[in-house]
């Protein structure tokens, strides 16, 4: 099963659109094409498996409590200093995944990094 991919409103959208448009017109910096390219990479991985290996898919248990909903993470990067993550949630219905968040990894889990995530609103799940 291959899955819609959505950008979270506005944000995540936003981002996006900027990167994709930089991008096409030859604008964009080296750090901003570095980022396109693997996030452009991960939610094609996404779309085809959300437990593709090389995404490191787990959820975020402290960001599920928060927004009340299962919220996942995926790598974009390992072993790099702020090694970029992308945040998702299932839905709004059954064949769609929305990208919620991209953030740098939070480094101390153990004093409250996740409390500092900020995601975009997470859209209805139309089951």
């Amino acid at each position: 099963m291959h899955f819609l991919i959505r950008m979270g409103i506005p944000e995540m959208d936003e981002l996006w659109n900027k990167l994709l448009s930089d991008y096409r017109t030859g604008t964009i910096s080296k750090k901003n094409a570095l980022l396109f390219k693997k996030w452009g990479k991960a939610l094609k991985l996404l779309s085809e498996n959300p437990r593709h290996p090389s995404l490191k898919t787990h959820d975020i248990e402290a960001l599920s409590d928060r927004y009340g909903e299962r919220v996942w993470q995926s790598y974009l990067e390992n072993k790099t200093s702020g090694a970029m993550r992308m945040y998702w949630v299932y839905g709004p219905d059954d064949q769609s995944i929305t990208i919620i968040g991209l953030e740098p990894h939070p480094e101390d889990k153990k004093n409250g990094s996740y409390a500092r995530i900020t995601l975009s609103d997470i859209p209805p799940y139309e089951a």
